[in-house]
């Protein structure tokens, strides 16, 4: 696929199909992700790819208890009581099923870093993962594979590195979901560029 196509294209799928991904698949995203940078190229990135189906069960079942959490937040509990088919309620309905549903994803990847000794997590820390994580889920736009980003398995991430065996050093990042897409690709609705780029400064529209 043409590159932007991928960029432009690649959304959020959270309803996906129980088929099974082809090893020579899994490899191409896995080696898209290892080519992404990180800080000081020292690569601490480390992917547990899942698709065990009893681990996929129990994390489904571990990232439905932390949806249950969030889903009490203002923001989430007001969405859910928006009219339906209105954008917010379109997407905490995506993200409810998702919640019901994501140990019947095929391939669960779940990337994770090693911090050094007594350096906690930090924003910047995503700078040596997420470029990896986007990676993945751009090979996977460009192989017909649908993914989501996802943080909620935080809420029981004790339990996770206990199922996976993740060291205590070790900070789990994201959960990918990945499975051919019971929807269709498409841009997602965003924001227009002129409303979120500023040029030479803060709050000076963006023209090109």
């Amino acid at each position: 696929m043409d590159f932007f196509d991928v960029v432009t294209t690649q959304r959020a799928m959270r309803r996906l199909k129980p088929d099974p991904i082809p090893d020579a698949v899994l490899r191409q995203i896995m080696d898209a992700a290892i080519c992404a940078p990180s800080g000081g190229n020292r690569q601490g990135w480390r992917f547990v790819v899942v698709r065990d189906p009893a681990r996929r069960a129990r994390l489904g079942e571990l990232y439905r208890e932390g949806w249950g959490e969030l889903a009490k937040l203002p923001y989430y509990a007001g969405a859910a009581t928006e009219p339906a088919g209105s954008p917010a309620r379109k997407m905490v309905d995506s993200a409810a099923h998702l919640a019901e549903h994501m140990g019947e994803a095929p391939v669960i990847i779940v990337p994770c870093i090693e911090l050094d000794p007594g350096i906690k997590p930090t924003v910047i820390t995503g700078s040596s993962i997420y470029p990896a994580v986007q990676n993945i889920m751009l090979a996977a736009r460009a192989l017909g594979i649908g993914s989501c980003l996802t943080t909620i398995h935080r809420y029981r991430e004790p339990q996770v590195k206990q199922l996976l065996g993740i060291p205590a050093e070790v900070e789990t990042v994201a959960l990918i979901p990945l499975g051919y897409p019971l929807g269709k690709f498409g841009r997602p609705p965003r924001r227009p560029v002129a409303e979120v780029a500023f040029a030479d400064g803060w709050g000076r529209a963006f023209g090109a």
